[in-house]
């Protein structure tokens, strides 16, 4: 016989309303578990309401996943676009099969045309004036020397003809006084004999009469003058020496300064002298 209190706990049992499983059915298990009677009571309610809540989250797990996958097509395709344009620009900059690198070429078709144009005569002597103009700022020249430079730049040959005969014509070439200026330089500067300063106006490209008129100025007192000066300077290293040696030394020193031999003859007596005390302050042998 049962009681009434019986009665009543089981009639508030059944009369609890339905609990929505929030995780499934797996989640629902565990709650009729945990709950002892109570959730005995909840798993005797009809199953249709879990069916369709169940549904429901499947389809917001399907709609989220749906999504996630679209986003990541999206990004892998633009990936993979950066990645081909990346290989596109590497490979245009790389250097090609013969180890030239081409970057910053312009393509042929974009090359102006007219510099293939032949630069016309007029801009051919402007471009001579100012070359010419620039090598007389740096140094004297002979008129052999400046054609050859004008030659050298591609110049026509009538344009360089035409730029030397002017040059020479308001005087800015004149081969006797770079001749003249060269001896002077040479001689009084470097102390070089008449030989170097012959050879030195032969590579500049001086005419021979103009050479023979140059050096007919040099005075040989002057140039005998000099030579012993150069002597007697050399001779203050050959102490020590025997008088050959001193002498062979002293006459080849003297012969690469361009001088010639009757005048280092006389030089080396003097620098040199054999016996007695040295004469200008040569060096005594015994």
């Amino acid at each position: 016989m049962t009681s009434h209190d019986d009665q009543a706990g089981r009639s508030d049992e059944t009369e609890l309303a339905p609990v929505t499983p929030l995780f499934g059915r797996r989640g629902a298990g565990s709650a009729d578990r945990s709950a002892g009677p109570r959730g005995a009571a909840q798993a005797a309610v009809p199953r249709t309401q879990t069916h369709v809540d169940a549904s429901s989250a499947g389809d917001a797990v399907a709609e989220t996943a749906a999504r996630l996958e679209a986003i990541s097509s999206h990004w892998s395709a633009a990936d993979t676009g950066a990645d081909t344009e990346g290989k596109a620009v590497r490979a245009s900059s790389a250097p090609t099969a013969s180890g030239r690198d081409t970057r910053g070429i312009a393509p042929v078709d974009d090359v102006d045309d007219d510099e293939d144009e032949p630069e016309d005569l007029e801009s051919q002597r402007r471009r001579a004036e100012n070359v010419s103009l620039h090598a007389l700022s740096r140094r004297g020249v002979s008129s052999s020397e400046m054609t050859k430079l004008l030659l050298s730049r591609d110049l026509d040959e009538q344009v360089v003809v035409d730029e030397v005969e002017r040059l020479e014509g308001v005087g800015l070439l004149n081969d006797r006084e770079l001749a003249d200026d060269l001896v002077r330089a040479k001689q009084e500067r470097k102390g070089l004999g008449r030989g170097a300063v012959t050879s030195e106006l032969r590579q500049r490209g001086l005419d021979a009469s103009v050479v023979e008129e140059a050096l007919a100025e040099i005075d040989d007192d002057d140039e005998q003058a000099r030579c012993d000066e150069w002597a007697l300077k050399r001779a203050g290293s050959l102490r020590g020496l025997d008088h050959e040696t001193a002498q062979r030394r002293l006459h080849g020193y003297l012969m690469r300064r361009g001088y010639r031999s009757e005048t280092i003859r006389r030089s080396i007596d003097k620098a040199l002298p054999r016996g007695g005390g040295p004469r200008g302050g040569g060096v005594r042998f015994e």
